[in-house]
């Protein structure tokens, strides 16, 4: 399995809850991804695929565990369980 290096982060513009989440995810050490679903037909299908075939943002990926519209703790969260090697030490 390839090494976590991001946490990879699924938006469209004028998503509210996306402007908040990445402006969270801004002020904090964890490193991020950004991938645009109305830009990147790729990024649009893993959404897809983890949202029942609906393209519903913001969604984060922490390696392979997935989270649809998640708060900052759920990511951290995830983070510790899943790559606590992005954590700032």
């Amino acid at each position: 399995m390839d090494p976590i290096t991001a946490v990879d982060l699924y938006w469209r513009p004028g998503c509210p809850f996306c402007v908040d989440l990445m402006a969270r995810l801004s002020r904090s050490d964890l490193p991020v991804r950004e991938f645009n679903i109305w830009e990147d037909d790729e990024a649009a299908a893993r959404v897809r695929a983890v949202a029942d075939g609906n393209e519903i943002v913001p969604t984060v990926f922490v390696g392979g565990h997935s989270m649809i519209n998640p708060s900052f703790g759920e990511i951290e969260a995830a983070v510790r369980a899943h790559a606590p090697e992005l954590l700032a030490s």
